[in-house]
Order: structure tokens, then C-alpha cells, then sequence
């Protein structure tokens, strides 16, 4: 009973979090390592598996989905809310 109430507490905070950022809650967000150029919400982005960061699209990255949350100097993550779809490194 203790865990239906957490798992519900958690859904219930998905779904603020994402109505709070003109998201979806049916589209996860994951906070990720921000890898340089990351600074702005609404930049889409993508994973560099070398250097294990959230990184500006370019040849050989995974595009993975969307910065939510703008990242200041001195942000080491970035909310990202991923798009779902699996796709092959640019």
C-alpha cells in the first residue's frame, strides 16, 4: 500500500513536472551530463557515448530528444525529455 502511494506521488510529479515544461507526461525526462554548447531549454540535443555527455547534434551522435531546463555555467546536468525513438548516430 506504502508503494502504490510513492509510485502515485511520483506519477502525480511527472505529470506536474511535465505540464510545467509544455511536455507530455507519456515522455520521459532524464537528467543527463551537459557537454559544452547545452545552455537554452528547447535545444535539441544528442549522446555522445565517448565523452558519456548530453551534447549539440553533429556528425556521429545519437540524437536522444529535448533540453527542458535552460543550464547555467556551472550546471553539470541538463533535463532532457527523450523522444522515444530510436535512431542511428547522425
Amino acid at each position: 500500500m506504502i508503494a502504490e502511494a510513492a509510485a502515485d506521488a511520483e506519477a502525480d510529479d511527472i505529470a506536474a513536472d511535465s505540464a510545467n515544461d509544455g511536455g507530455s507526461p507519456h515522455r520521459p525526462n532524464a537528467y543527463l551530463l551537459r557537454g559544452p554548447g547545452i545552455d537554452r531549454g528547447g535545444d535539441k540535443v544528442s549522446w555522445d557515448d565517448t565523452a558519456k555527455q548530453v551534447v549539440l547534434p553533429g556528425t556521429g551522435m545519437v540524437p536522444i530528444g529535448i533540453a527542458t531546463i535552460a543550464a547555467g555555467n556551472g550546471v553539470g546536468t541538463v533535463r532532457v525529455r527523450l523522444d522515444g525513438i530510436a535512431t542511428a548516430a547522425a
